[in-house]
């Protein structure tokens, strides 16, 4: 049976300038949502959709608002300029991630559509400037929008009439919930509200009464994660806590992970943690998390997707956990203080390419463990999920897989193949690398990094602006040295690789090789036990018998 013929870009009725884009984009074909999403879009209707992540929902629904708005602009009445798209999202990184991709998709039109990000709160001075000027199209988190409809520097009431809620199903568990329903207080009363999340729960559906009317829902017949033909997922079973940052020291070091990766742990005393243990072993990381500024995070984020460094350090605990209704995080697991409310890792960020995903800590839930699945795998690329389990956390481990394995009840993820015995030289080295990581180090090596990122942000925030190119080398992965580092601990001798694994190890420099003289006077010069192989020969000949 011939497979049915999936509509493209080109047939979905789209304005030329929209499809030049699509095209610079490299896009040949739409995504299932895509495919699904835009011509009812375009019909006008509401839509309730649910969709993977990575799965292009964000281009879903910027390329019918934009060719609405085109739409109207072209054949309708001359109208005033004002606000007619409204895009709320649960983090700052995502309302810039969202604000980018609409741009892109309206590069060629930027002239009849103006995109505004309103999501930071230290900006609001310029944002209210902005704002002043009437934007098609406004992206920010509900808290923000809120703010600016309370000071009347935003007015939707007479104008919107498009209402995009992107993953909706973090802005209740975000605490927004009293901001949404403040928030609809300031909205027309027929507007056209699209709904994007890769979860259905009761917040999508309290959500669902609130904004749609009639909806149709797109709940798409695919799995949460790609196939094993795209994504492999692996699980290695470490005895105790210590063979954990052995086998991770031994992937790294041993180059069994290559590209990039992103570490998740479980709080953000874990991550500094495993940061100062890799730094002791000469891996250069950073830290991701929602203590630093969000300029800082976006950086990081920026330059991560440009190669400059390969691994990245992530929590999510803040970001995952128990929903928390009507009301802010106070503090995260083990004393981690909620940091920025608005900021995100796990969930929608778009990280580039990234080969391999390592769950260092075993994810608090199982939708934890999808999202920070769908970190790899993205698109067509290939990618590697290999998570740590200790014995004491199989039960937990069998609930992830039992939503992986969906009504098949197949093992999703696969032992890992990996003699532990192999890399027992390594562990003397792990010792000794985890000795200088004390809670004191960790304390100073979060207030260290803090203190620079606040000062880069506000003293050289200008500064930047003015001189783009400059902030492209400031570097996130740079060594924090609470502790003394001991060089030696990075190489890696060739009697610690085990047998199997030489081939792939990547070879040590060789030395600078000497000219016959040089080497001559280099050996004379420095060469201590020649000179004292001599006198031994000069002893021994005068203790000899005639």
């Amino acid at each position: 049976m011939a497979e049915p013929e999936v509509l493209g870009f080109e047939h979905m009725g789209l304005d030329p300038r929209l499809l030049q884009a699509v095209t610079d984009l490299g896009w040949s074909r739409p995504t299932l949502i895509q495919e699904k999403a835009i011509p009812l879009a375009l019909e006008g209707k509401d839509l309730l959709a649910r969709a993977r992540t990575g799965s292009g929902k964000t281009a879903a629904y910027a390329i019918p608002m934009l060719q609405l708005l085109l739409h109207r602009k072209a054949t309708g009445p001359v109208v005033e300029q004002a606000v007619r798209g409204l895009v709320l999202v649960p983090t700052k990184e995502l309302a810039r991630q969202a604000q980018s991709m609409i741009q892109q998709l309206a590069a060629y039109c930027a002239r009849d559509i103006r995109v505004a990000n309103v999501s930071a709160a230290d900006d609001s001075a310029s944002q209210r400037a902005v704002l002043m000027e009437k934007p098609d199209v406004v992206v920010g988190t509900p808290s923000r929008i809120l703010s600016h409809l309370q000071q009347d520097s935003l007015k939707l009431r007479d104008s919107l009439e498009l209402l995009v809620m992107d993953e909706a199903d973090l802005l209740f568990s975000f605490g927004f919930e009293e901001e949404l329903k403040s928030l609809l207080c300031h909205l027309p009363r027929i507007y056209q509200a699209f709904l994007m999340s890769a979860t259905f729960n009761e917040d999508v559906q309290t959500l669902k009464e609130l904004v749609l009317h009639n909806p149709v829902t797109l709940k798409l017949q695919e799995s949460q994660l790609p196939g094993p033909e795209q994504l492999q997922q692996f699980q290695v079973v470490c005895a105790t806590e210590e063979d954990k940052f052995l086998l991770l020291c031994a992937l790294l070091k041993l180059s069994l992970v290559r590209g990039k990766s992103l570490i998740f742990v479980n709080t953000l005393e874990r991550s500094y943690r495993l940061r100062l243990f890799l730094e002791q072993l000469g891996i250069p990381t950073c830290v991701l998390n929602g203590e630093l500024p969000v300029r800082s995070r976006c950086h990081i984020i920026s330059q991560f997707n440009q190669g400059l460094y390969d691994c990245v350090i992530a929590t999510d605990a803040e970001v995952l956990g128990a929903p928390l209704k009507g009301k802010r995080r106070g503090k995260g697991p083990k004393g981690d203080r909620a940091s920025d409310p608005e900021a995100g890792v796990a969930r929608g960020i778009d990280f580039h390419h990234v080969c391999a995903v390592l769950n260092f800590d075993l994810p608090p839930t199982p939708e934890a463990y999808i999202h920070r699945a769908g970190r790899t795998a993205r698109a067509n690329n290939p990618g590697t999920v290999l998570t740590f389990v200790l014995p004491t956390e199989q039960p937990h481990l069998g609930r992830i897989e039992e939503l992986l394995g969906g009504e098949t009840g197949a093992p999703a993820l696969l032992p890992y193949q990996f003699r532990m015995e192999e890399i027992e030289g390594f562990r003397y080295r792990c010792r000794d690398a985890m000795r200088s990581v004390t809670k004191q180090a960790i304390r100073e090596a979060r207030l260290k990094e803090i203190k620079e990122e606040l000062l880069r942000s506000e003293k050289l925030k200008t500064y930047f602006e003015d001189n783009p190119k400059d902030l492209q080398l400031l570097r996130h992965d740079l060594p924090l040295h609470p502790a003394v580092v001991k060089p030696h601990l990075g190489h890696v001798p060739d009697y610690l690789v085990p047998p199997a694994l030489r081939g792939l190890v990547r070879p040590h420099r060789k030395r600078k090789k000497l000219c016959p003289s040089k080497k001559a006077k280099k050996v004379k010069a420095h060469n201590p036990l020649r000179s004292f192989r001599h006198r031994g020969e000069k002893h021994r000949s005068a203790a000899a018998p005639s």
